[in-house]
């Protein structure tokens, strides 16, 4: 029974072929080893696609002391730095890939991006719109919010996600996949007003985007991640958290990095202006 048992997972693993080996994928907010940016790029340079990621630092005071385990520490440390772990496991998997620290909400940036990937690759088949930024400081209520708060948010999560859609269409292939990341709370958010709503508005934006390039056979869907682990949930937070999660498991990077390469897979090619929630059963 094991031996069968064995063999037939092997055969199993072996059989899974999603088409996209020697696809190019551009993956935004990447620079943070335990993050949703770069689970995905692992898991496509799994699968032999050519990885291409972009970041930016964003510079917060923490405690170095504090960085060797999971909590706000970490997570700020990983987002102020560079894409050198990220870097070194694409090293050991010896996959094909291009780094780019710029700003996806400037859009001059943008144009620079999609130049030097297609001076690289010549293409680029699939977009994921994962980089975003909001409020840490507690100020992301109505009472509190600030002009800046909101303009910084919308900046990045939003016009730097249209901007880079645009130039995915404009300069599309005989293949296109977007995936934007949301988040399962967008659509009641309290306490984090103008996040929430940055992310309410790429769901929209997804399904009226892929209305409109459907004729292209461009397909775009948004992954809405539940209580992630890429570093910023300390332990106390964690046994806040689980028990409002039915599923009883913090969700993690890898878990939307796999519904991410289904979405960009040729098995997907008819899913289009979908919001599917990975979230282990919270805020459904």
């Amino acid at each position: 029974m094991c031996k069968f048992a064995c063999k037939d997972i092997n055969w199993l693993n072996q059989m899974v072929n999603y088409g996209l080996k020697d696809r190019v994928a551009l993956i935004t907010g990447a620079n943070n080893p335990q993050g949703i940016g770069a689970a995905t790029a692992f898991a496509f340079a799994r699968e032999g696609a050519k990885v291409v990621l972009v970041y930016k630092k964003v510079p917060r005071a923490f405690d170095e002391t504090k960085t060797d385990r999971n909590g706000a520490d970490r997570y700020f440390a990983a987002n102020a730095g560079n894409a050198d772990v990220v870097e070194s496991k694409l090293k050991e998997m010896n996959a094909d890939y291009l780094i780019m620290e710029s700003d996806i909400s400037d859009g001059d940036a943008v144009k620079d991006i999609f130049s030097t990937v297609l001076k690289r690759y010549g293409r680029i088949d699939i977009l994921v719109n994962n980089a975003a930024t909001g409020d840490m400081d507690g100020i992301d209520t109505i009472e509190r919010i600030t002009q800046d708060v909101i303009d910084d948010t919308f900046a990045v999560n939003v016009r730097g996600s249209i901007l880079m859609t645009r130039e995915l269409i404009n300069h599309r292939s005989d293949y296109g996949r977007v995936i934007n990341i949301s988040t399962d709370a967008s659509q009641i958010f309290a306490g984090q007003i103008t996040y929430g709503a940055s992310k309410a508005t790429m769901e929209a934006l997804t399904r009226s985007i892929a209305l409109e390039v459907a004729k292209y056979g461009i397909t775009v869907n948004c992954v809405a991640p539940g209580p992630t682990q890429t570093g910023w949930i300390d332990a106390d937070l964690e046994r806040a958290v689980i028990p409002v999660i039915p599923m009883g498991n913090l969700i993690q990077p890898e878990d939307i990095a796999e519904t991410i390469i289904f979405l960009a897979s040729e098995q997907a090619r008819m899913i289009t202006g979908q919001v599917i929630k990975v979230s282990g059963g919270h805020a459904i």
